[in-house]
């Protein structure tokens, strides 16, 4: 897998069709929930994109410290179902992770994880902090980097 990171403003049209596309098929045909995943946020993201044989098979978008939380934000994490069993996940959490202190500066990292994938985002050295709250009809919980 071969991993880029891209402001808005640097993607390319396939790249942007390819990216929203992903993140429909799982998180609202998947996970069967309807909510607004264009959400004009997009525009001031990092997106890490991590490509196999000209498909996207890892996802995230990050922000800078501000901007989605107080501190620097890691969001939309998604691997296809089919790709799921390579890893693809945990090598877009180090790219981005890695991007976030590149480009902002900061180790100090927050985000609304799906309470289900609470290990995995532990072994990125992430820490719940709070009780646990429905996002759009799905069970999350707020994690920072520890």
């Amino acid at each position: 897998m071969k991993i880029a990171v891209k402001t808005f403003q640097e993607l390319n049209t396939q790249e942007l069709y390819d990216l929203l596309q992903l993140r429909s098929e799982v998180f609202v045909v998947e996970q069967d929930c309807v909510y607004q995943d264009i959400d004009g946020k997009d525009l001031k993201a990092l997106h890490i994109i991590g490509v196999k044989d000209d498909k996207i098979v890892a996802y995230t978008r990050c922000f800078a410290p501000g901007i989605y939380f107080e501190e620097a934000a890691i969001g939309r994490v998604v691997v296809p179902l089919e790709e799921r069993k390579y890893g693809y996940g945990h090598d877009i959490m180090k790219a981005s992770i890695k991007a976030i202190s590149g480009h902002y500066d900061t180790q100090d990292i927050k985000l609304s994880g799906q309470e289900h994938l609470k290990k995995f985002y532990e072994s990125h050295g992430f820490k719940q902090i709070g009780e646990g709250y429905l996002e759009d009809g799905i069970p999350h919980i707020a994690m920072v980097t520890a």
